[in-house]
């Protein structure tokens, strides 16, 4: 809420506004000064004939941007086990094994991975009560990245995502890739990553 007070204040100087002073006065003044102490911020917006008018707006927080968590999506694990399904029913049984585990580790972890996206960063996260996810098993360090340290993102592919890539530089200087199955909500994916890594740049990782 804004509270905005117009104070007509006579000239001298070090005369006292809202908490600070107004030193060094003159006659008249042209332009604008801001005084800010605390929440106060103090404008001299106009002044005829050693007159001045001084706006007082009371200052207001930055308004953080909510937490977004994508809704998981089986539909990658479901397609994987039923080829696998496919697969073991016309006896192709070699491929059908490593098929079937990969939908069935899927379907695990679409129901407890979870992408979260705060204000400043991107988190890895588990269960429903968004608990820690430990160390990433494959680079080390947390499963947390500042959206300021992405270099590149990418979804694959847009009408039916199957895998998202980002790299960033918060791991080593140099850049670190990422690639995760999309397990979520491909739309709210990637307008969550639109809005707080910006637009993808290219059409592949580098």
């Amino acid at each position: 809420m804004n509270l905005r007070l117009l104070i007509v204040l006579l000239c001298p100087c070090n005369k006292e506004v809202g908490g600070g002073y107004l030193r060094n006065c003159k006659s008249s003044f042209h332009g604008k000064v801001i005084h800010d102490q605390s929440f106060f911020r103090t404008e001299i917006s106009s002044s005829v004939g050693g007159r001045i008018v001084v706006a007082s707006v009371l200052g207001r927080k930055v308004k953080k941007r909510e937490t977004v968590v994508p809704d998981p999506d089986y539909r990658i694990p479901i397609v994987l086990i039923g080829a696998a399904g496919g697969l073991a029913y016309t006896n192709n049984l070699l491929p059908a094994a490593p098929v079937g585990l990969l939908g069935l580790l899927l379907l695990f972890q679409t129901t407890r991975v979870r992408f979260v996206f705060d204000d400043e960063a991107l988190e890895v996260k588990v269960g429903d009560e968004f608990n820690e996810s430990g160390e990433n098993v494959f680079v080390g360090g947390k499963n947390c990245w500042k959206y300021s340290t992405f270099v590149n993102w990418e979804l694959w592919w847009p009408n039916f995502p199957i895998l998202v890539y980002f790299k960033e530089t918060q791991t080593k200087p140099e850049g670190q890739v990422h690639f995760f199955p999309v397990i979520f909500n491909g739309k709210q994916l990637y307008d969550v990553m639109v809005e707080r890594a910006g637009p993808s740049k290219t059409s592949g990782p580098k």
